[in-house]
């Protein structure tokens, strides 16, 4: 809590105490994320290990795929490489392990500005949001093995692919990164419709543009060509749309039970119409011309 000095006349915090303020929440997000860091480090060949397990390698001893399946030869490149990959796999695992600290610090730092029914539904955002988050990341990891192998599968029967562990681990955060803001996707909506700017209705008439958006969205987002990957991502987030449209109708039915008055953001707003001039009016008009 901030002091009473630091409060502007009006009861508002001032510039002073606004920067003293973020610099306060950014002490302890980079806090807790270095924190994490270094405890990932500890474990950072574990970590490495759970990575690179779904890339198909081959045996080390032999080079060759220990079935019937294409491999690779999981490798690392330069001397640094070790140590960068290293520093990158801690950085990753500090920034998600730490993502519930950071973000309530965000969440902190805007609360003081929002109305008391405002912060309500930013905490309950917030909370969905993180889990839709893990879980999309999740969904990413679990076929991140199919899209290993059919990558694979390109590579000419007279070659042998060589796979720097770099290059998989870039691909798979940016397949963790993309689920997991796709599955975010209908949590904006619903925070559009309890902010009164889109309603139910109008939601509801999206679908097929929806469907055909995120059906495009996933081909082209996910790093392989294969239509399991595709679908893997396309249909959990068409029916977390199907589902944020069914609590956008909830939302919308309360706030007409509670404000009957209130007006529809669909419905086109009217002018009224201008009363028509009694005779006496219109003679006074004429009689001033």
């Amino acid at each position: 809590m901030l002091s009473t000095a630091t409060q502007a006349p009006q009861g508002r915090m001032t510039i002073t105490a606004h920067l003293r303020e973020l610099r306060n929440r950014l002490s302890k997000a980079i806090g807790a994320i270095l924190v994490t860091t270094v405890i990932a480090g500890l474990f950072y060949k574990q970590l490495i290990d759970f990575v690179i397990d779904p890339l198909p390698g081959c045996d080390p001893a032999t080079g060759r795929a220990t079935g019937t399946e294409r491999c690779g030869i999981v490798s690392t490149n330069g001397l640094l490489s070790p140590f960068t990959l290293a520093l990158k796999v801690s950085l990753t695992a500090g920034l998600i392990g730490a993502s519930p600290v950071w973000l309530y610090q965000l969440w902190a730092f805007l609360a003081p500005g929002l109305h008391r029914t405002e912060k309500k539904y930013t905490l309950g955002f917030l909370a969905a949001g993180i889990p839709l988050f893990l879980v999309g990341a999740s969904v990413a990891y679990a076929i991140l093995p199919t899209t290993a192998r059919v990558l694979i599968s390109f590579t000419p029967d007279q070659a042998t692919n060589i796979l720097p562990i770099d290059d998989f681990l870039d691909l798979a955060t940016r397949a963790v990164v993309v689920f997991g803001l796709a599955f975010e996707l209908p949590l904006v909506l619903v925070m559009l419709n309890f902010a009164g700017i889109v309603s139910a209705r109008r939601m509801a008439g999206w679908w097929r543009h929806m469907i055909i958006g995120v059906t495009v969205f996933a081909a082209i987002a996910t790093p392989s060509s294969d239509p399991l990957t595709m679908l893997a991502l396309a249909v959990p987030v068409i029916a977390l749309y199907l589902l944020a449209c069914a609590v956008a109708r909830l939302n919308d039915r309360r706030r007409a039970r509670k404000t009957p008055d209130a007006l529809d953001p669909d419905e086109p707003s009217t002018l009224p119409e201008p009363e028509p001039e009694s005779k006496s009016e219109s003679k006074s008009h004429e009689y001033s011309h």
